[in-house]
């Protein structure tokens, strides 16, 4: 004879609040995401799985886009995860210009409210730059590939907007295609490597990249 889900209810109301809860936080608080690109290397590897904060910038109401209370600024050189209407997809990338920057992409190379960003090469491997600009450093990937928008003239980020590159500068699918990114957008900021699993390896364990924290 079946159980009235009343009875079901009654039964295994301690698990189905346990449950209710952990979806809770994953909707609002904090959430991970396995990374199927390389448009962020050297930083964040294919098979990562990142690790994200969601109220980083707003409180919202579980389950739902409301937000409750902002909590905080997007400031450049944030890694963001995107819920892009323009790319029809999640994507993760870095913050380059907040509003009010002007910002123009020169031979690849960025100038950001008139600064120009240097480059070092790294000693970390072969076709990466310590990139330094407006106050931040980060290591990017220049790979010798002739990319689809080496340039692009002096513009200026509208209110309610961020402007967002990929760290593997020529192999990435980011403002230079879908444009400004509305900040409604934003769903957290990636701050993490929970745990790495090499695609290309029989999905063996990059122990190494185990809790490590993105730059």
């Amino acid at each position: 004879m079946k159980k009235s889900v009343k009875t079901f209810i009654k039964e295994n109301i301690s698990f189905l609040i346990l449950i209710i809860a952990l979806f809770s936080v994953r909707s609002s608080l904090a959430d991970w995401y396995d990374v199927p690109s390389g448009s962020m290397e050297p930083g964040i590897m294919v098979g990562d799985r990142i690790m994200v904060n969601k109220v980083a910038y707003t409180l919202e109401f579980p389950f739902t886009d409301t937000v409750l209370a902002n909590t905080g600024n997007i400031e450049k050189g944030d890694i963001v995860i995107i819920d892009s209407s323009a790319a029809d997809m999640r994507l993760v990338k870095r913050v380059v210009a907040t509003a009010g920057d002007t910002i123009a992409l020169q031979n690849n190379r960025l100038y950001i409210n008139g600064e120009r960003a240097e480059w070092t090469p790294s000693t970390n491997g072969e076709d990466l730059m310590v990139e330094a600009v407006a106050g931040h450093q980060r290591i990017i990937k220049v790979m010798p590939v002739e990319p689809q928008f080496p340039s692009f003239k002096r513009i200026t980020v509208p209110e309610g907007h961020i402007l967002v590159m990929g760290d593997n500068r020529n192999n990435s699918v980011d403002s230079r295609y879908y444009g400004f990114i509305p900040i409604s957008e934003v769903q957290g900021r990636a701050f993490a490597v929970a745990f790495s699993l090499d695609k290309e390896d029989n999905y063996l364990p990059r122990s190494d990249r185990f809790f490590s924290a993105l730059l």
